[in-house]
């Protein structure tokens, strides 16, 4: 049985409730899934299909629980082979040039890794979008036929 791995890159809670949402709505679809906070290369590689859901700290740079995980990726390199995959990053427009700068990183990375983009990175505005998990949760339901 396939199995959607949720990794979360959160630092004040906002993404991990996009993500437990996302969660819940993929258990209603019958969907086999698990939210990662504190993911390890394990779980990364046993699942089938991924989705990135984080937020943007500092200048542009990904959320301690998941900086050194995305540190392992980049050290250890584990290739996807063309393993399904999406990302949501949550910023703030006001920053400027490092607006959901933790997505962008680890949509490149994914990439690089040879995974399979099914969709384009989703940027969410914090200065717009006041409930994030309503517009991610309809996003990711229209992605449901690439991740399994």
């Amino acid at each position: 049985m396939s199995k959607i791995g949720i990794f979360v890159g959160s630092v004040y809670g906002n993404a991990q409730h996009v993500a437990e949402d996302v969660n819940t709505m993929l258990s209603a679809q019958g969907l086999a899934s698990e939210v990662f906070t504190d993911p390890t290369l394990n779980d990364f590689k046993q699942v089938s299909s991924m989705l990135f859901i984080s937020s943007t700290t500092g200048q542009g740079d990904i959320p301690p629980n998941l900086e050194f995980f995305v540190q392992d990726l980049r050290d250890q390199f584990p290739l996807m082979e063309q393993k399904p995959f999406a990302v949501v990053g949550l910023g703030d427009s006001s920053y400027g040039e490092t607006y959901c700068g933790a997505g962008r990183q680890i949509f490149e990375l994914l990439t690089e890794l040879q995974g399979k983009p099914i969709t384009e990175l989703l940027e969410i505005d914090a200065c717009e979008t006041l409930e994030p998990e309503v517009e991610v949760v309809a996003w990711a339901e229209k992605l449901l036929g690439g991740m399994v």
